[in-house]
């Protein structure tokens, strides 16, 4: 897993991923989040994301309102991968919910930078390809990595109810 990073700073709320004005109707049509994330302070976000590209953030990221419309939108957007020193904990889980891969790592926070190309390594480090630097990041919980290898709750739910019958 590789890709281009667009940093963020310390509390990065939920309103400032995904703006209320958009939300009329997501349930009905959650692709479109993406077109609107960071609409408002970041409007270049949208149009220039690739599939694929990384989030790096500081201290709080998510905080704000517990609604799963701000991580669909970043997923939506494209992006594989968010890492942040810390996650509003409601918005962690809400990203696995929807099979986001979340990870916490203090030292990618401070030493990534805007633009930096990032791998994530089967071991669960994470290597800067642009600053040929490597930090460390804090394990996903195995119960959590079945649900992200699902690809969120509900399809983990689906498979464990079918793998009853």
């Amino acid at each position: 897993m590789a890709g281009r990073v667009w940093k963020f700073g310390d509390d990065v709320d939920t309103d400032q991923i995904i703006p209320g004005r958009y939300l009329a109707d997501w349930n009905k049509h959650p692709e479109k989040l993406g077109q609107y994330c960071f609409a408002d302070v970041r409007p270049e976000f949208a149009q220039n994301v690739k599939p694929g590209d990384i989030i790096v953030a500081g201290r709080n990221f998510g905080c704000g309102s517990s609604r799963e419309s701000a991580p669909t939108a970043i997923k939506m957007a494209g992006v594989q991968l968010v890492i942040a020193d810390t996650f509003a904990r409601i918005f962690f889980r809400n990203c696995i919910n929807i099979g986001l891969l979340v990870l916490e790592s203090p030292e990618a926070a401070r030493a990534v930078q805007e633009g930096d190309e990032l791998e994530l390594d089967p071991v669960g480090k994470i290597r800067n390809l642009t600053q040929g630097t490597e930090y460390p990041c804090k394990p996903v919980p195995p119960f959590l990595q079945e649900i992200l290898d699902a690809g969120g709750l509900k399809p983990y739910v689906q498979k464990r109810l079918a793998a009853r019958d």
